[in-house]
């Protein structure tokens, strides 16, 4: 049987017009956080304001959505399970580029915690982020706004957007368009000084970095 990673937790679902919303709050003594994003369209990213996890669930399309946590190779692991989407559904929207699962969460993570991302197709974003952060995804919009830990990025297509100071920058991007502070740069791009103490590095094949 799996072990639940919690101290204490509260748990609620709460129903208002046709968007179902989950939370889940728990404490953890672990410093390292896997988030596996599978069931997901889009996640937010921030600092909890307190010690505790906590885990927001809104899901339009899905009758059953659950919060999955649990301690395993001495780290966190979030998951995510909803349903299905009826198979009528994904001919009806084959060709529109609309998200299927309408499923978004926002996680709010303690200072001192490093967290690591896993997806396919995903949109993710972070706002005024403390922690060291990894990304590995296929493909998605990345929104960084400003960078404030060791950050490390791997998607083969999709934008990443980010504010950069104070920060040694190494990027690749073999396919994409890298535009650093209004510098358009070809395939790479560059920056050390032994005065910064955070990095930021991206590795892509096609994706479009964009530096400010």
């Amino acid at each position: 049987m799996k072990k639940l990673v919690f101290i204490s937790a509260l748990f609620f679902i709460i129903v208002s017009f046709s968007q179902k919303k989950v939370v889940v709050k728990f404490e953890s003594k672990l410093t390292d956080i896997s988030i596996f994003t599978e069931g997901l369209d889009d996640f937010v990213l921030e600092n909890s304001t307190s010690g505790f996890i906590e885990i927001i669930l809104f899901a339009e399309n899905s009758n059953q959505q659950h919060i999955l946590f649990e301690e395993k190779n001495n780290e966190i692991q979030i998951a995510f399970k909803l349903d299905k989407i009826q198979e009528k559904e994904i001919i009806f929207r084959k060709f529109i580029t609309e998200r299927l699962q309408r499923a978004n969460a926002i996680i709010k993570i303690p200072n001192g915690k490093t967290v690591i991302i896993f997806g396919d197709n995903i949109d993710v974003e972070t706002k005024n982020f403390k922690n060291d952060l990894e990304i590995y995804i296929e493909n998605g919009i990345v929104k960084l706004n400003t960078i404030q830990a060791n950050t490390n990025i791997k998607l083969y297509s999709g934008n990443v957007y980010a504010i950069h100071k104070d920060l040694n920058i190494d990027v690749i991007s073999r396919a994409g368009k890298i535009k650093i502070d209004s510098i358009l740069y070809d395939k790479k791009y560059q920056k050390k000084s032994k005065e910064y103490s955070k990095r930021l590095k991206i590795i892509s094949i096609k994706a479009n970095i964009f530096l400010e």
